[in-house]
């Protein structure tokens, strides 16, 4: 009599891991999720140094800005540039930087741009304006507090013939 085998042999459990192991082990999913962190955490970093380059390069922008503002003014009225010489300081106490009235005085002037420097750059900012012979520098400095501490004054200087 023939006999017929209906399933196939069957075998140690050890010898059939070994050979047809599927799916991953507990280390290497270990492993998969330091190399995850890392690179996730460097991407933070990344944005956060991002974040720091955009908004100091933004204040640069701000006090270029003015600085060519107040030099275009002082062109405008070059019978009265003297006026505009002396030392800044940002002050934001009135809320409307900018007079109504559309004639302005470099007095009222300077009063409006010292608040529009406030705003720009923050309350501890300067500004000085010095003419020497046709020389004109206009020297900006302001707090940025997202670097180095003890090093957080940055300033810029604009110079030109008036």
């Amino acid at each position: 009599m023939i006999r017929y085998r209906t399933h196939p042999p069957l075998r140690s459990s050890a010898s059939s891991t070994r050979r047809g192991q599927r799916g991953f082990t507990m280390i290497e999913v270990l492993i998969a999720l330091v190399v995850l962190a890392v690179g996730l955490l460097g991407l933070a970093m990344l944005q956060t140094m991002n974040l720091r380059f955009t908004q100091s390069a933004n204040q640069r922008t701000q006090a270029t800005n003015l600085a060519y503002e107040l030099l275009d003014q002082m062109r405008v009225n070059r019978v009265l540039a003297s006026a505009y010489m002396g030392d800044y300081t940002g002050d934001a106490t009135d809320a409307n930087c900018i007079p109504d009235t559309g004639d302005m005085t470099a007095d009222e002037y300077r009063t409006a741009w010292e608040c529009r420097l406030a705003k720009a750059l923050g309350g501890g900012s300067k500004a000085t304006v010095a003419l020497s012979g046709t020389e004109l520098t206009v020297d900006i400095e302001w707090n940025d507090q997202r670097w180095v501490p003890g090093d957080e004054n940055r300033s810029f200087r604009v110079r030109t013939q008036l």
